[in-house]
């Protein structure tokens, strides 16, 4: 059985150091770099795959390093801006050989959910999506959270919806949260959480909860190993690892 070699960029995060445990507990894959912020990177420890849990002002770079050096790429650093996404696109160019994921999430429930979500959108009248989080994540919303309104919005476009009813004129310290893609996102930090996100769904007379909670990060270890076994046979850009799942319309 040939072995993946594999090293993380942010391995000293929460999230980078479950993954390092989670790579040296597969038998086909080889840890073979831990990398940190202000460590050269240099050859990558002569990964074939790299996972990049850092943050999102030094993400860009660090893909841009694996990239150049040929090295494929499974990024779960949320801040991923369309502007983002379209220069790696030109780095990776018009024929590229290497693979790059950029995911919002890894658990699998919350792919399905972020799917469910899509599905069910152009069904009812009124969608909103509440994240919950530790208070110690910097960003908000989460990028899970933001994707999952964006896949909404884009269904409920897609479908013809009519724009969700909000009767709101006065908010001056902003309750009604923020709008992606035309859909209420609101964000909660709290101590004791981990990664939590409901989306409501509401049309006369029903609601439609639907509901994924990450209690643990060895909940998005199934889907990083995942990405990494696959990464390297598709190459270009692939946004969301519901592609990798056979999901996704």
């Amino acid at each position: 059985m040939s072995t993946t070699r594999v090293a993380v960029i942010g391995a000293a995060g929460r999230m980078g150091s479950t993954v390092c445990a989670a790579v040296e507990g597969a038998d086909d894959l080889e840890l073979v770099g831990r990398f940190d912020a202000g460590d050269d990177l240099g050859d990558l420890g002569e990964a074939d795959v790299v996972v990049e849990f850092s943050v999102p002002d030094a993400s860009p770079a660090n893909v841009a390093h694996c990239v150049e050096r040929g090295v494929h790429v499974v990024v779960g650093t949320t801040g991923w801006s369309e502007e983002r996404l379209a220069t790696l696109r030109e780095q990776l160019g018009e024929d590229p050989t290497v693979g790059v994921l950029v995911a919002p999430n890894f658990a699998i429930g919350a792919v399905l959910l972020m799917e469910l979500s899509r599905r069910a959108a152009p069904f009812f009248e009124s969608v909103e999506v509440v994240e919950l989080h530790h208070p110690d994540k910097v960003d908000a919303p989460s990028g899970t959270a933001a994707r999952t309104a964006d896949l909404i919005g884009a269904a409920r476009d897609e479908a013809g919806c009519d724009p969700v009813p909000d009767a709101t004129t006065h908010d001056p310290d902003g309750a009604r949260g923020a709008r992606v893609h035309g859909v209420p996102v609101h964000s909660v930090r709290l101590r004791g959480l981990v990664a939590h996100q409901e989306v409501l769904l509401g049309g006369p007379g029903e609601m439609l909860t639907l509901r994924h909670d990450s209690f643990d990060r060895v909940s998005f270890m199934s889907g990083v190993l995942a990405a990494v076994r696959q990464v390297g046979d598709r190459p270009g850009l692939t946004v969301g690892l519901e592609h990798y799942l056979g999901l996704g319309g």
